[in-house]
């Protein structure tokens, strides 16, 4: 190896002093631009995201990765990304909106790294514009998408270094490649395309590929990426609810929002105005002659640059499939659960804007050079400030969910999913509830079967105006089958209702169906059947239900204890019951009451109600049945009248017109006297 001499190790030194100085500025653009995002809070599903109490444990972290349900999406590398924030900085807000940045200023600079690598020019250019343009604002200053700009890290990290391999075709740089791989798939599966991402670039850089040298080494990588985005389809349509009329499309239908949606992401890439948290559900009629013309459009524009290609220009080609390719799992294809509201969003083309910004950034570049100097270095830099205040002030909308619900509603009246989660918010403030409410009747103007709104309006309702939270709980129920809260809820509506109580039965039973592990269900189910004496049998057992899925429920056991106490054959039961509570509550004063009255109807143990009723009142001193328990507990027992008729006058100034307690301590007095 020839050894390099003083002054090309000075170039060195000197390229990566300069290189350094890139990646700093593209971090500190990074920052800056997103500094309104960095001072806010939770939006919308991010605290189903951030790490939540039971899994904070190492247990919980075996469970985030062997346990599907226990996230709200099986990515189990994202959702360990999170555990492991949240030992670092725990609920501070700030820490998770500041690594989604420096993860989106890591991928902008490993974009300058790939576009250096093929010797082109705007290689800065293409990480800045990618560091601060707007539309990646969604998957960077919204917690929840740190799947985005976590997999994006991966994604990008594994194809510089696979492109390393096919220059050095060295193993170690191969397996390594296909490691990062592997954890942008565990991050989020629409990375899933790197491989075929990576022919596309090969065969732009070599015009054809060679079956051993190119294709080949990335079998495995298109067989993990098939198989991981087959299981995540599964994963939506099972866990996330991606199924149902909202999804009942043609393919007709599908390859209309298909069309419209590549050419939606193009022109929000080129002209970023009017970008909003929730686009506009798109009408898809395939009796609409214009509607066909976005894939027709899109169909003619490959075929020139297909003619363009085979007379050696295969950059647009290749662009058009990276761009396309990158974003087939969203275009209408396969069910992603956000198509029930909008049919596009700024996150799905995360990846895929690369396409554009790498072209667009190599074309600026090469404008200085032939306007000779600064005058030419004006656009580029004019377009760099101009992004960079655009996502500045978008960035802004994720302060707060008020104000970016506001701002989508205000560029998407019709949202109705604004509307609702709008409301959702309102309705944490007492004093807003009735701007709450608007915001539920605003979304149901606009979907009247919208059952979440329905549920949420019915829960504002259920205080203070039973019948109207009711008929909402109904509309919930008819609008989505399968919503086993909304049936719960009505149950416990129902069952404030005493001729309707059978019927608050019927909907926990279906809530019950639908999910049955829920502990607390199951015991509002068994405070109802409590109230019908024929069926007591059945609250019994619906109260052990509950107390098995949550031996710690103390209601639980304090009810069923008082249930128990009805049949005189099962006390002993109710003794333990009662005592399981106190074990999970020491000082709950009613159990300590409920069990010393117990226990002073069963032989021999009038000692241990005493005991009860003196922890009670240990608890409370100025507990009116803890005072009146002792006093007629005391009075049974020999030379203590004086003890009892102490506890019976604290009742009996609570309570002057007590007859009986009045007649029970002159007899006591009396008893007294006699001595």
């Amino acid at each position: 190896m020839k050894k390099r001499s003083p002054k090309d190790k000075r170039l060195v030194a000197v390229k990566r002093r300069s290189d350094l100085w890139v990646y700093v500025l593209i971090f500190c653009a990074s920052v800056a631009a997103y500094w309104p995002a960095l001072q806010g809070t939770l939006l919308w599903d991010d605290s189903a995201h951030v790490t939540p109490p039971e899994l904070q444990s190492l247990q919980g972290l075996w469970r985030i990765w062997f346990d599907r349900p226990a996230t709200q999406q099986y990515y189990p590398l994202l959702h360990s990304a999170f555990w492991i924030e949240h030992q670092l900085w725990g609920d501070s807000v700030v820490g998770y909106h500041l690594t989604n940045v420096l993860l989106h200023a890591l991928s902008a600079c490993l974009v300058v790294m790939i576009v250096r690598m093929f010797r082109r020019p705007g290689a800065v250019l293409a990480g800045l514009i990618f560091a601060l343009h707007p539309v990646c604002v969604e998957a960077v200053a919204w917690i929840s998408e740190q799947k985005s700009t976590l997999s994006a890290a991966f994604y990008l990290a594994s194809a510089l270094i696979y492109l390393r391999f096919d220059h050095a075709r060295r193993k170690r740089l191969y397996f390594l490649a296909l490691g990062l791989f592997i954890l942008a798939l565990l991050s989020k599966t629409v990375t899933a395309t790197l491989p075929a991402a990576l022919l596309v670039v090969l065969w732009w850089q070599k015009e054809r590929l060679e079956w051993k040298r190119d294709v080949f080494p990335l079998v495995p990588w298109i067989l993990l990426g098939a198989a991981a985005g087959l299981f995540t389809a599964w994963v939506e349509w099972a866990d996330i609810g991606a199924h149902g009329a909202d999804f009942n499309l043609s393919a007709g239908q599908r390859l209309l929002i298909a069309g419209r949606a590549l050419w939606f992401y193009f022109s929000k890439l080129l002209w970023p105005y009017k970008l909003t948290f929730i686009y506009p559900h798109w009408d898809v009629n395939t009796g609409s002659a214009w509607q066909y013309l976005f894939p027709a459009g899109f169909l003619a524009v490959l075929i020139v640059f297909a003619m363009l290609a085979r007379r050696g220009q295969r950059g647009p080609l290749a662009g058009a499939l990276y761009f396309s390719g990158t974003l087939f799992s969203v275009l209408g294809f396969f069910n992603v659960y956000p198509f029930v509201y909008s049919y596009v969003a700024d996150h799905f083309q995360y990846l895929a804007s690369l396409a554009v910004i790498v072209p667009a950034a190599i074309i600026l570049t090469r404008v200085p050079n032939r306007m000779h100097g600064i005058p030419g270095a004006i656009v580029p830099v004019s377009i760099i400030l101009t992004i960079a205040t655009l996502t500045w002030r978008q960035s802004g909308m994720y302060r707060d969910p008020e104000i970016l619900y506001r701002e989508t509603i205000d560029r998407n009246p019709a949202s109705w999913m604004a509307h609702n989660n709008l409301g959702n918010w309102l309705v944490q403030f007492p004093e807003r509830s009735a701007d709450a409410m608007q915001e539920y009747e605003a979304a149901i103007r606009i979907k009247s079967d919208y059952a979440e709104a329905h549920y949420n309006l019915a829960n504002l309702l259920f205080k203070d105006d039973l019948p109207n939270a009711i008929a909402h709980y109904q509309a919930a129920v008819r609008a989505k089958p399968d919503f086993a809260a909304a049936h719960a809820n009505l149950g416990t509506a129902l069952a404030r209702v005493p001729s309707r109580l059978p019927d608050a039965v019927t909907e926990y039973k279906a809530a019950i169906r639908l999910k049955p592990g829920l502990a607390v269900t199951h015991f509002d189910l068994a405070n109802t059947l409590s109230q019908i004496p024929e069926r007591f049998p059945e609250a019994v057992t619906e109260y052990r239900k509950a107390i098995e899925l949550n031996p710690e429920f103390l209601e639980a056991h304090y009810n069923l204890g008082n249930l128990l106490e009805k049949g005189t054959d099962r006390l002993p039961e109710a003794v333990a019951e009662y005592q399981s509570a106190l074990r999970i509550k020491p000082d709950f004063v009613d159990a300590h009451v409920r069990l010393g009255g117990l226990l002073a109807r069963i032989p021999d143990r009038l000692p241990d109600a005493i005991a009860e009723d003196e922890a009670a009142l240990r608890s409370d001193p100025d507990s009116e049945k803890a005072n009146y328990n002792l006093g007629l507990a005391l009075a049974k027992v020999p030379g203590r009248s004086r003890e009892a008729i102490a506890h019976l006058e604290i009742v009996l100034r609570m309570h002057p017109d007590l007859a009986g307690v009045r007649e029970l301590i002159e007899r006591l007095r009396a008893t007294e006297r006699g001595r």
